[in-house]
């Protein structure tokens, strides 16, 4: 195998880990946010703005995984 397949290989791998790690990360998120609205309604703001807050991380993660996985397809 040349440079460039395995940059390929590389970059397909890692996309699709941090597409899945994202999903896993705002599934166990969302799942525990919601129970915790339905226990304590008046606590919903609060724990929506945690939430939102967590998913922004997560997702900023995943993007600079998919920014690194462009830049090894580009850069090959």
């Amino acid at each position: 195998m040349n440079a460039a397949a395995l940059a390929y290989l590389g970059a397909g791998i890692g996309i699709a880990g941090a597409a899945l790690g994202a999903g896993i990360g705002i599934g166990n998120l969302a799942g525990p946010a919601m129970e915790g609205t339905a226990r304590q309604p008046e606590a919903a703001n609060d724990i929506r703005t945690s939430m939102i807050i967590s998913a922004a991380l997560i997702e900023g993660v995943a993007i600079i995984a998919e920014i690194v996985a462009i830049l090894l397809i580009f850069t090959s």
